[in-house]
């Protein structure tokens, strides 16, 4: 015979309680274990560094061959525009008759150019007013014998030779200029320079020896002594330079001591063009143009002359100042005349013993 135990109702109850949380307690361990699974493998994928060696890729190129530059050879010499042909030049001449003289310009070699005369400074450095032309306002529009010019600075470079008091050049050139200075504007700045051997700013005092051969210039305080060289070609300071002139303003008091000065000028021996220049081209601020008057060379022979004009046209070129000559009767210095003119690209005035006045070459 079997016995079987019976259970109470509550130790059933008990026990499938029991059961009960046993069940729960393994479920929610299991579910507890396999996050910690999963947190750990996350982890230890954040910590783990999968390091991989990254892939270099390198081009060899060819190396370059320098190449030899050639660098042109400089010299010292001066290379003018060429001047045209007697056939062009024809073209510029405006006259109403066929006339036998020739203007060429003159194919001439120049050394270096260097100011002898003045504060000694070559062209370069310091020169102009750190503007250019134009600048600043002022100017207004000249004439000389038929050239007319429109500047804010102009000089005016006159020949007062004892040559000019043949006929009547003496006379044309003073009511000219008194005319031309006395019609400037009160906007534009000028400088009066006279010159035959010795070179002087207007207002100055001029002293000729009796013996012809030195003069003494008093400007101011200051006093430059002058002397005749080996003719009447050439004369210099054989002391103190003198220094660069100061422009005038163009006010009525200025104009009106300078048509004085212009009526009461006295004719000295030689004729020196270089110094006169000097004199001009030193200027500070440089002129923007300069007429120029000259009744004979610089030279005892023409071809001399053509050379000193190349000269000083060249300095006058590189300064970026305008040369506008005028020659007073004598034809035969026509080519230095042009030189002038046709370098620095002015204009060609030639001033008949008449008075009758023609201009020969326009300019730019």
């Amino acid at each position: 015979m079997s016995v079987h135990a019976k259970i109470t109702p509550e130790a059933a109850a008990k026990l499938a309680t029991q059961k009960r949380n046993s069940t729960l307690s393994a479920l929610i361990i299991s579910v507890l274990s396999l996050f910690l699974i999963c947190l750990i493998l996350f982890v230890i994928a954040l910590v783990v560094e999968v390091k991989s060696t990254p892939e270099i890729i390198t081009y060899a190129t060819g190396v370059d061959e320098s190449e030899d530059i050639e660098k042109p050879e400089m010299t010292n010499q001066v290379e003018r525009k060429p001047s045209a042909p007697s056939s062009s030049m024809a073209k510029v001449i405006a006259s109403a008759s066929a006339s036998p003289t020739a203007v060429p310009v003159p194919d001439v070699e120049v050394d270096e150019p260097s100011l002898a005369f003045g504060n000694g400074d070559d062209f370069g450095e310091g020169w102009g007013d750190g503007d250019g032309w134009g600048s600043g306002g002022g100017g207004g529009a000249a004439s000389f014998f038929q050239q007319k010019v429109n500047a804010k600075r102009l000089c005016f470079v006159i020949d007062v030779s004892k040559s000019m008091n043949n006929g009547k050049r003496l006379k044309l050139l003073k009511t000219e200029l008194a005319r031309s200075v006395g019609a400037l504007p009160e906007s534009l700045e000028y400088q009066l320079i006279f010159f035959g051997g010795p070179a002087w700013v207007v207002g100055a005092e001029v002293s000729v020896a009796a013996n012809k051969k030195s003069a003494i210039v008093k400007y101011g305080d200051d006093e430059y002594d002058w002397e005749k060289g080996k003719d009447a070609h050439d004369w210099d300071t054989k002391g103190k330079k003198a220094g660069a002139p100061e422009w005038l303003k163009g006010s009525k008091q200025n104009i009106d001591e300078s048509l004085s000065a212009i009526e009461s000028v006295s004719l000295v021996p030689g004729t020196t063009w270089e110094p006169a220049f000097d004199l001009a081209l030193n200027m500070q601020p440089r002129p923007e143009a300069i007429f120029f008057m000259g009744d004979g060379g610089c030279a005892k022979e023409p071809r001399d002359s053509k050379r000193v004009a190349h000269k000083i046209a060249t300095k006058a070129e590189r300064a970026g100042v305008i040369i506008n000559s005028v020659c007073m009767v004598e034809e035969s210095e026509l080519d230095a005349m042009a030189a002038l003119a046709e370098i620095t690209g002015g204009q060609l005035s030639l001033v008949k013993e008449s008075g009758e006045t023609k201009v020969l070459i326009e300019g730019k």
